[in-house]
């Protein structure tokens, strides 16, 4: 299914008894290195540490009861399986969730703490989507794709929704939206509200270096592989591929891509922690990566920065502070 505005606000409305409107700050020490006007939505305060749960959430709420008898199964590296995890959770259905053995203890643990299972992969050999098959087939669960997933994709766009509705409120609009980008569910669907809110504004998708696969797939016209499948501090996007839903969307929208490093995204987590009094993790920082760095010129422009996720270990914490 190939959502559409529609599809987003309904969304929207299944959510909002759930998941954390979650607020638009601005910060002045930004603006001032910046010389724009730049907004933060702080997806890393959302339920569960991160914005996975929206769509989630979303997915197993347009199940029937029959199909959720089933349970529901993932694969992700973290913030996915605990969004899934908790929304599971809320509906008592079962899931479970194929996830890296490399996976940070944090969303190892929270996803076990909210009653999933837990079946490891190693990420350099096993294909995580062979085995997530296999499980579909075994059990007859529910697949919810971290992002190649048209009701995930919906509830991810609740996202761009807001944007536009608290800037409007302020009297404000974006010139320039900036959204970590794995897979590209999240940036699909914020892509897609925010073409029909706030047309005038531009999407840009921040990227790893060396998973850099939307911004050379937006280039070529066709969806590009990464690589390799591991080998960055930002675990959370390391797709090996864009999904063909959100890739489609994201094309006819004209979104834009910009890469950062690790360096870079280790200094946007240590200015997110010193300056911005927020914990965010290296895969949730790479649009504050591409600000910071100034990959994006933002002189005399209002920016929003999607934080899209909190849930780092303590040691890549403090390897970002003492860098």
């Amino acid at each position: 299914m190939t959502p559409t505005i529609d599809d987003i606000r309904m969304a929207a409305k299944r959510i909002a008894a759930e998941a954390v409107r979650t607020p638009l700050l601005s910060n002045a020490a930004l603006d001032e290195i910046t010389g724009g006007r730049v907004f933060l939505k702080c997806e890393n305060l959302q339920r569960t540490g991160s914005f996975k749960f929206r769509g989630a959430f979303n997915a197993i709420a347009s199940l029937s009861d029959q199909e959720r008898s089933h349970g529901v199964v993932a694969s992700s590296s973290g913030n996915h399986a605990q969004g899934l995890a908790e929304a599971a959770r809320l509906f008592r259905v079962p899931a479970t969730i194929v996830m890296p053995a490399d996976a940070p203890a944090a969303k190892r643990d929270g996803t076990r703490r909210r009653g999933a299972s837990i079946v490891e992969y190693n990420r350099a050999t096993d294909d995580r989507d062979a085995m997530t098959a296999s499980i579909v087939a075994d059990t007859g669960a529910e697949l919810i794709h971290p992002y190649n997933d048209g009701r995930v994709i919906a509830g991810q766009g609740t996202i761009g929704l807001e944007i536009a509705e608290d800037l409007a409120k302020r009297g404000e609009h974006a010139d320039i939206v900036m959204v970590p980008c794995g897979g590209g569910g999240m940036s699909a669907g914020i892509g897609l509200a925010i073409s029909v809110e706030s047309p005038e504004t531009e999407v840009y998708l921040a990227e790893p270096e060396g998973f850099d696969d939307y911004g050379r797939s937006l280039a070529a016209g066709a969806i590009q592989r990464n690589p390799r499948t591991d080998g960055s501090v930002c675990d959370a996007l390391m797709a090996p591929q864009p999904g063909a839903i959100g890739f489609a969307i994201n094309s006819a929208t004209g979104a834009h891509a910009i890469a950062v490093s690790d360096a870079e995204a280790l200094a946007a987590v240590a200015f997110a922690f010193r300056t911005l009094k927020l914990v965010v993790e290296p895969g949730g920082a790479v649009a504050l990566a591409g600000l910071l760095s100034g990959r994006i010129d933002a002189r005399g422009k209002t920016v929003v920065i999607l934080l899209s996720g909190g849930n780092i270990d303590p040691v890549v914490l403090e390897r970002a502070l003492a860098a």
